[in-house]
C-alpha cells in the first residue's frame, strides 16, 4: 500500500482502516471454520446412525425409465362436477315464463322482443342440432347439456334441438317437448328460442339462440 501520510492524524486513519479489515478477515475465517465444523458433526452422526456401509457391486444391467403415469383427468372433472352443479330440474314451472302465443317462444328479460321475430322468420343460421327424439327422459337431459357446453364452447349462436312430436309417446301426448323448454328455460346460456318452422321440424323441434 503506496500512501503518503501527512500527519499523525493520517497514520492513525489507517491503522483503524487495517484493523477494521483485520477482524472482517477473521469473522470471515471463523464463519468457514464453524461451517465446516457443523458439516463433519452432520456426517459424523449420519455415519453412526447408519452404521458400516458396503459399495453395491455393478450389475451390468441397464437401467430403463419407468413410464410415467397417466396425466390426471382434472378438467374432466370440473366439468363433471359443473354438470352436477347446473342439473336440470324436471319440477321447475316453465309455463310462467313463456311467452303467452301459440307457440310458447322464450326470451330473457334482457333479450328484444325482436329476436323472437328473427328467430321465428330464420335470420340466424342454424350451426348444429342435437336428435333427442327417442331417448328416455334423463339421457335427454344429459345430452342437451352436453350439446349446450359444446357448443357454447365452439362460440355457436343459433342451434336446433329435436324433441320430436310425441307421437309414439302413450296416449300420443308429447312429454319430452314440454321436458325440453323446461330445460333451455333453465339454463343462462340460453337467450331465446321459438317453435322451428315447419322446414326446420315445426311442432318437434326448437330453434335456440345462445349467448355469444
Amino acid at each position: 500500500m503506496n500512501v503518503k501520510l501527512r500527519s499523525l492524524h493520517d497514520l492513525d486513519a489507517l491503522k483503524r482502516v487495517l484493523e477494521h479489515r483485520r477482524q472482517e478477515a477473521e469473522q470471515l475465517r471463523q464463519r468457514e471454520r464453524e461451517a465446516a465444523r457443523r458439516a463433519q458433526n452432520a456426517a459424523t452422526l449420519f455415519a453412526q446412525a447408519v452404521g458400516p456401509v458396503q459399495p453395491l457391486k455393478a450389475h451390468g444391467r441397464k437401467q430403463h425409465d419407468l413410464p410415467r403415469p397417466a396425466p390426471w383427468p382434472r378438467q374432466r372433472e370440473l366439468d363433471e362436477q359443473a354438470a352436477l352443479q347446473e342439473a336440470l330440474s324436471d319440477e321447475f314451472d316453465v309455463e310462467t315464463l313463456l311467452e303467452t302465443d301459440a307457440e310458447l317462444s322464450f326470451r330473457r328479460p334482457d333479450v328484444s322482443p325482436d329476436v323472437l321475430k328473427r328467430l321465428r322468420r330464420g335470420q340466424w343460421s342454424i350451426q348444429a342440432e342435437v336428435d333427442l327424439h327417442g331417448l328416455r327422459r334423463d339421457a335427454a337431459r344429459e345430452r342437451l347439456g352436453a350439446f349446450l357446453r359444446e357448443a357454447m364452447q365452439r362460440g355457436l349462436r343459433c342451434v336446433r334441438v329435436v324433441h320430436g312430436k310425441g307421437l309414439g309417446s302413450p296416449g300420443r301426448q308429447p312429454v319430452l317437448k314440454g321436458k325440453v323448454r323446461a330445460w333451455l328455460v333453465q339454463k343462462s346460456e340460453v337467450a331465446a328460442f321459438v317453435q322451428a318452422r315447419g322446414s326446420q321440424g315445426g311442432h318437434g323441434a326448437l330453434v335456440v339462440l345462445l349467448r355469444g
